[in-house]
């Protein structure tokens, strides 16, 4: 890896940890803006890339929280960096409709649904609008962002590439 890359990297994580900071109202703590720089990062720096950052964000927005679900905590950005990682592969490969949609469906409807077996069905119909708010509202930010973005990181970025 690259210098560049590797100091693009460390400003997403940054900009996730910062976003994990920003808590959105819900029966658990962990839910933040901190998926919408790993959703532009899987688009600027590779899906891999994205896939790192959404999982450390996940992990320093529920450290900042306080671990509420405690090593669930760790279930969970296992499967944040799965689904950042898939939507950066629809993100090369078809329009912004695709991903955008897999996104919503994944993070805010499937991801949590072992939630189910693990807590129960209350718990999991309480945090569900909730996730599904911050889901939408972390990819309208990724979305808007992604585009201004782009003079800048096909400028910045033109030696290095994408990873596979």
């Amino acid at each position: 890896m690259k210098a560049k890359k590797i100091s693009f990297l460390a400003l997403f994580i940054a900009l996730s940890v910062v976003g994990g900071m920003v808590k959105l109202p819900s029966p658990i703590g962990s839910i933040a803006f901190d998926s919408f720089p790993a959703l532009i990062a899987a688009v600027w720096l590779g899906k891999n890339s994205g896939a790192v950052v959404g999982v450390v964000g996940h992990l320093m927005s529920a450290l900042l929280s306080g671990f509420v679900l405690g090593p669930f905590h760790f279930m969970i950005a296992l499967g944040m960096g799965i689904v950042i990682w898939i939507f950066g592969n629809l993100y090369q490969s078809f329009q912004p409709i695709i991903p955008n949609t897999f996104f919503i469906i994944a993070n805010g409807f499937i991801m949590p649904l072992p939630f189910i077996f693990i807590m129960g069905l209350p718990f999991f119909l309480s945090i569900l609008p909730s996730l599904v708010i911050a889901t939408v509202a972390n990819l309208i930010i990724a979305a808007l962002l992604i585009p201004r973005f782009k003079p800048f990181f096909k400028n910045q970025l033109t030696d290095l590439p994408k990873d596979a």
